[in-house]
Order: C-alpha cells, then structure tokens, then sequence
C-alpha cells in the first residue's frame, strides 16, 4: 500500500507543474494580444478621434472645419490633446467678406474612457480650451447667408463642460468709423453644452477700463448657427473693486452688480454702481457717488445707451441719459442729457473746486448738456458742459464775501446805517446760463437777485481756483446818496444821482469781481471793460 502511494504522488506533481506552464503561457499569450490590441488602439486612436471631432463639429456649425493636430495617450484611460483648431463661418458668409474663423483654439484636453473609442456617442466629462477665440462676423455679412436646410449628420462626442483660459470674443462691425467691439473672457465655464437648450456658463470677464475683474454667471444659447450675434445671453453680473484710477482725470474704486439679457448683439443690462470715494482732479474732494441704471450695449459697435441713470452725489439726487459711442482708434464720446430738479450746490462744487470749504451753499435746479470728447487728456480737460441754472437760497461760506452781499442789500434798500459786518444774512436768488470747457466755467448772462438789488454779470469763473473774473451792473432800490451813512457823504453824491439813475432804478453802477473764488475783490468797472479785457 505504501509503496503504491509513493507511485501516484509522483505523477500528480508533475501533473500541477504541467498546468501551472500552461497558466503562464496563456497569460503571457493574453499580454502579448492585449498589448497587440493597445499598439492597434494607439495607431488607430488618433485617426478615430480627429475624426469624430471634426465630424461632431461640422456637424453642431454646418460649417468648415479643420484641426491640424490631436495626440491621444491610453496610459491612464484615453488622454486626448490637440490643437490648431478652426470653425468658419458659413460659406456664402464667407463670400460676402468674413475672413477669420468663426471660432479659433490654440489648445484643448479631454479625458474619457477606452471604451469610448467603441460605443458612440462617446462621452467626455470635461474639455479643458486654452486660446479660444470667436469671431462673430458683422451683420450685413451674416445676413448675406441664405437660409436652408441644414445637413445633419450624427454627434458623436458629447461633452458635459467646457474649462476656457484666455479666451475672447469679437464682435464685427460693418460701421467703417467703428473698432470691433472685444471682450477679453479671463476664464469661462459652459455647461450641459448641447445644441438645442441654453448653456449655464460661469465666466471672469477682464475689464481694460475702468480696470478689473467682472464675474458673471447665467446662461447663453443656444447657439444660432446662421447668426451667431443673434445668439441669446442672460445672467448676473458683479464688478468689485474696479480701479478709476486708470481713467485720467477721476479716481475712486467701483462696485457695480447687475442683470443683462439679449442677444450677442443688443443686451439690455440693469444694475447699481456705487464709488465711495469718487474725485476729479480739479478737487481731489472724494464724494459718495452711487447710481442705479439700464442701459442697452450694442455689440456690433460697442456704443452704449444709457435710459436713463438716477444718481446720487452726497446728498444730491439727479437723472442723465444719452449714449456713450465708440469711435474708431480714438476711444469714446460721451453725450448725456443730466437734470437735476433741486439739489445742494456744495455737493457739487465740493466735487469739482479746490476751494475748500466750498465757495457757497444753496439749492440748485439745472439740465445741462454734458460732452466729453475722446483723447488722452484728462476727463476734466475733455468735459465740456451746456445749460441754464436757478439757484436758491444762497449763502457764502466766506463770511467777508456774505458781510459784502449782506450789506450791499441793506445799502441798496437805503438802510446803510445798518449796512454792518454780521448782518443778517439776506435771501438770494442766482439764474445764467453757462458752458464750460478746458476747465473754466464761461457765463454769458449770470442773475444775482437780492432785497434792493439786482446784479447782471458775464465773466470766467476757473475750476482750480486761480481766476475769478467778472464784469456787470448793479441795479439798486435807492439812489447812489441813499446808500451811505454819512450826511457830508450823501449830500456831496446828490450831483452825481442823476447820472446813475436810469431804466427806472434808483442807480446802475458798473461794478467788476476779479481775484480768486476763496478771496474774490469788489470794485466799480467805470471804464467798462469786460472779463477778457479786464484780466489783460
């Protein structure tokens, strides 16, 4: 029995070690035709992809397309990267002049699955784009393509995201006075991305000037093939932190948030803007500034229609609407329409003059026309203003220039014994009209109205508070004798009465105002000159 034993045992190692061979030969075979397999993949892999790319492209644009590279790796699942990819715009687009591609990309990446390469469509979670770059075609151009039925054939990539570095989007014009309007995409992010249905996207605009970072999430689409800059657009926008610095003449940093919706071409946008700290260079005075508006963004010529903007300087509430227009190679001009029905007076001057505190307080009702043309001046030296003004309640912070006005009513009246320094103050009323350039504020018919007064004056009045130049007349209540204190005085003016008293006043005195807004000078203008005369 043990002998019997000691022959099977023999045979059934040997029988385990022969299966063990074949176990290893076979997976060794099972290698060999895998890695097979892989190199065939690898050689095919590339052709199958660029394939399908280009195919699902043409087929979402029914246009031209071309890729000049892609490159696939299997190391880790399918790693596909590629580049010199271009989309056109349809052909008979095309013909009518459009010359760059519709859409452009240096660079992108995907991952998916091995068995992608097998089951169509094949499915990508994300593509990551680097470069892209969309030119949307002006409208005459795209109008000139002709409707008709598009060629479908079938997707066969589906994408659930698409990650864009460094993009932009270019809007053409077929204004010859007009630049392409750009805009410069930080980083953006398209969801769900299909050909019927919008995409949600989450994108950081790069805003030149003023500068800074908008971020703003919504939806776009979906894509319209045939008119691209009719393409739908809506979302929410935030603005923080944006410099005006970067405008030459006006400081402060900008916090804007809003909501916009349209198509590529038109967007309506609505929205709050506030600067705490807003400033001209004529002052350096920061002033709270905050604004609510709606505004419409043509985007084939970047103009912007402001209807309009409620504003509030301090605690000075006013309206402007108008446009902001790009012109070609030059930057923008700016047209607005601004009334203010009742506001302080202080707020805006404190905005705009060194002189501090300001010159004057009172309430001021104006509609002005405001110009500020392009170039590379400073905003102050590029504004121009046009319009008439009422301004009531007015009150001189300077107390010898208020002790002047005060007394001049009393003297006027014919009470000049009460004509003292700290009088009471009296109610004025001012009205004018006045255009404004180069920094100087150029009155043509200025109104000062006081108890037994009335003053008619044209000069310059500067924004940095070196010229103060004006000429007019006085017209009093009382008579030239009639407004001094002193008998002797008043009798030996009598002669002179007759030769002031006209129109019905009891006096017409010429009368000039030079020197600074913080010091001005009165005096009597007998030779008659005028500001420009004067300040030679």
């Amino acid at each position: 029995m043990e002998k019997n034993s000691q022959a099977v045992f023999p045979n059934h190692q040997h029988s385990r070690g022969k299966a063990w061979r074949w176990t290893l030969w076979s997976v060794l075979l099972a290698a060999a035709v895998l890695i097979g397999v892989l190199q065939i993949l690898v050689a095919r892999a590339g052709p199958i992809l660029k394939g399908r790319v280009v195919e699902t492209l043409k087929t979402r644009f029914d246009s031209k397309v071309e890729l000049d590279r892609l490159q696939v790796s299997i190391l880790q699942g399918l790693n596909v990267t590629g580049g010199g990819l271009r989309i056109y715009p349809p052909d008979d687009v095309m013909a009518a002049g459009a010359k760059a591609p519709l859409i452009s990309v240096d660079a992108f990446e995907f991952h998916a699955g091995l068995l992608g390469l097998v089951f169509k469509p094949m499915h990508v979670g994300a593509v990551h784009v680097r470069g892209l770059a969309i030119h949307i075609p002006p409208r005459k151009m795209r109008q000139q393509g002709a409707a008709k039925p598009r060629h479908l054939g079938k997707v066969k990539i589906e994408v659930d995201e698409i990650v864009c570095d460094d993009s932009q989007l270019v809007i053409g014009t077929d204004k010859p006075d007009k630049d392409p309007k750009l805009f410069e995409l930080k980083h953006i992010v398209l969801r769900d991305v299909g050909p019927n249905a919008p995409w949600p996207y989450d994108a950081v605009l790069t805003n030149a000037v003023p500068k800074g970072d908008i971020h703003a999430a919504g939806s776009f689409g979906p894509w319209n093939t045939e008119s691209p800059g009719d393409s739908s657009v809506m979302g929410d926008y935030r603005f923080d932190h944006a410099d005006l610095n970067t405008i030459k003449g006006i400081g402060g940093i900008l916090h804007s948030t809003g909501h916009f919706e349209g198509q590529l071409d038109r967007i309506a946008v609505q929205g709050t803007a506030d600067v705490p700290d807003f400033s001209l260079d004529t002052a350096n005075h920061p002033m709270y500034l905050k604004t609510e508006f709606s505004a419409v963004v043509d985007g084939t010529s970047g103009d912007t229609y402001l209807q309009p903007v409620q504003a509030r300087l301090g605690e000075s509430d006013f309206t402007c609407s108008g446009a902001v227009v790009n012109v070609k190679g030059k930057g923008h001009i700016i047209d607005l329409d601004v009334d203010v029905p009742a506001a302080r007076i202080q707020d805006f001057l404190q905005l705009s003059v060194k002189t501090e505190p300001a010159v004057m307080s009172g309430v001021i009702t104006t509609k002005t026309k405001l110009h500020i043309r392009p170039g590379p001046e400073s905003v102050t030296q590029k504004l121009s203003l046009k319009g008439g003004f009422v301004l009531k309640r007015i009150h001189f912070t300077n107390p010898e220039v208020e002790d002047k006005v005060d007394m001049l009513s009393l003297r006027a009246e014919g009470n000049p014994k009460d004509a003292k320094p700290g009088a009471p103050d009296v109610h004025s009323l001012m009205t004018g009209q006045f255009e404004m350039s180069g920094g100087k504020l150029n009155f043509s018919n200025l109104n000062y109205t006081l108890p037994g007064a009335s003053v008619a004056l044209a000069g310059v009045y500067s924004l940095d508070g070196q010229q103060f130049e004006f000429t007019g007349k006085v017209r009093t209540q009382a008579k030239l004798s009639q407004m001094v204190a002193s008998k002797w005085k008043s009798l030996l003016l009598k002669p002179v009465d007759p030769f002031f008293h006209k129109d019905g006043a009891g006096a017409v005195i010429p009368v000039k105002i030079s020197g600074t807004k913080s010091a001005p000078k009165f005096g009597l203008n007998l030779g008659g000159k005028k500001p420009d005369q004067a300040s030679r």
